[in-house]
């Protein structure tokens, strides 16, 4: 079974044991002659895709009634993989989902690491540090990139943690948050792992 998420610049595929990627720049997907199941925010490349019969888009597959119409399908999908949970998607844009009892209880989108990092760069060069992920987010901090570190940092730590669920991240930053959420669980594959449920679901009707 090939998978595939695509993004604004790359496509994601996923082959059931490895993931890779290809640029949406540079990759033709004709070249794909297997059948492949594919979600996308691109709109380009789903204008594309829905002229070859080989590409299957799953969403026209999956209830959006239990989520709000501009969610986006990778988050929806994500929400899709399990029952009960926080879902960390730490990539351009960190987003943070709420699942119980199998229910979307809602969600928020922050800034990702490089947009943050920017974000301070843009404001002084003196704010042009690394973020520390080992900085003590139980101490207000004495220095600048512990106060940057902190000041991106603590707020999505409480507003996670107040949800005492277990924590799924995902996504290019994860290992970072990781340092944080160390009792967190990091699944890279876990979006395709919702896409699998989604697949089976449909050749089991």
């Amino acid at each position: 079974m090939m998978l595939c998420d695509i993004g604004n610049t790359s496509y994601h595929f996923f082959d059931g044991v490895r993931g890779y990627k290809k640029s949406v720049k540079s990759f033709n997907p004709v070249s794909m002659r297997e059948r492949v199941y594919y979600i996308s925010v691109n709109s380009h490349a789903k204008k594309i895709l829905s002229k070859l019969e080989n590409w299957i888009d799953l969403a026209p597959f999956l209830d959006y009634s239990k989520y709000y119409p501009t969610m986006g399908i990778d988050r929806v999908v994500a929400c899709e993989t399990i029952q009960n949970g926080v879902i960390i998607d730490a990539g351009s844009a960190i987003t943070v989902d709420v699942v119980r009892d199998g229910l979307f209880m809602g969600g928020f989108i922050y800034p990702g690491v490089r947009a943050m990092h920017e974000c301070y760069k843009n404001i002084s060069n003196a704010l042009d540090y690394p973020f520390n992920y080992e900085c003590d987010l139980d101490i207000m901090p004495k220095n600048s990139q512990d106060a940057i570190s902190y000041g991106f940092l603590k707020p999505l730590y409480m507003e996670v943690m107040r949800h005492d669920a277990e924590i799924y991240l995902t996504g290019g930053d994860a290992p970072k948050l990781h340092k944080i959420f160390s009792h967190a669980k990091v699944d890279e594959y876990l979006l395709f792992r919702g896409m699998q449920k989604i697949v089976h679901r449909l050749q089991n009707q």
